[in-house]
């Protein structure tokens, strides 16, 4: 197990935040900031005090999907304010701190190590029942950084689609959470099936079983699967949280389910 390097400012920062979730992907491209962003809503349309982290340093797209492109944080002395989104999540992400949404991070590893730190100790989140973390994709230091770094994490959640490059990926991730002695709360199998809205038949597009045979294999749950809606991308792209805009959904009651099987395995308190 990898020892905690908590910085004791880290610690001090967020110890008024109750759970704290990391959504992880072996590879990009599988809808991992998707499932980060729509949870943190999910949990907030419950009545949870939500807020979304994004660390993706090179790729910062949290803003993007909930509509708060182009914001800037305020500070006050060292401390940062969060843009606050839907349903009052709070949010922090590198792109509120770039001059326009798609100016390029050249940063190496020290610098974006130093501000996942700032982001962890220098962000005001005050009191929250739930953190949403959304990590790079991969198994760069970055994501050895973050989670040596985030104090009392309940666990870490892998998105995969059901490809098996996709689901290759996924075991990396899962082999190098377990190295580092942090909790895997399970996998999540996105895009698993495309429902045609005219003739109701289901499609397979990207193959199937290949994730839930991986948590078989790791010992590790198979939280739930997501299928694939062509209306999650364009509200995406509008910057509409799809969980919001369309709770009858089938998209949307599979997350419902999923929060229910997460606030089960976290204990989290029933509002």
């Amino acid at each position: 197990m990898a020892k905690s390097l908590v910085p004791p400012e880290v610690a001090e920062n967020m110890k008024s935040i109750k759970h704290k979730i990391v959504v992880l992907s072996g590879k990009g491209g599988v809808g991992k900031t998707t499932v980060a962003t729509n949870l943190a809503i999910s949990f907030a349309m419950r009545g949870y005090s939500s807020g979304i982290l994004d660390v993706d340093i090179y790729g910062p797209n949290v803003p993007k999907l909930l509509g708060l492109e182009g914001q800037h944080p305020t500070a006050e002395g060292d401390f940062i304010d969060p843009i606050l989104g839907p349903l009052d999540v709070k949010v922090m992400s590198m792109a509120f701190l770039l001059r326009k949404d798609d100016d390029a991070v050249a940063w190496r590893g020290p610098l974006v190590a130093k501000a996942i730190s700032q982001f962890l100790a220098n962000v005001k989140w005050g009191e929250l029942d739930m953190l949403v973390v959304d990590l790079p994709p991969g198994t760069g230091d970055e994501i050895l950084s973050i989670l040596q770094s985030i104090p009392d994490i309940d666990g870490v959640i892998i998105v995969s689609t059901p490809q098996e490059v996709a689901v290759l990926d996924a075991r990396r991730a899962i082999q190098l959470v377990e190295k580092m002695g942090v909790p895997v709360l399970g996998i999540i199998e996105n895009m698993a099936e495309f429902v045609c809205p005219k003739c109701g038949e289901s499609y397979k597009i990207f193959g199937e079983g290949a994730a839930k045979k991986a948590s078989e294999e790791y010992g590790i749950e198979h939280l739930g699967t997501l299928p694939l809606d062509p209306r999650v991308i364009t509200l995406s792209d509008e910057g509409t949280p799809f969980v919001m805009e369309e709770p009858e959904s089938i998209v949307s009651k599979s997350f419902s389910a999923l929060v229910d099987n997460l606030s089960t395995k976290i204990k989290l308190e029933k509002k």
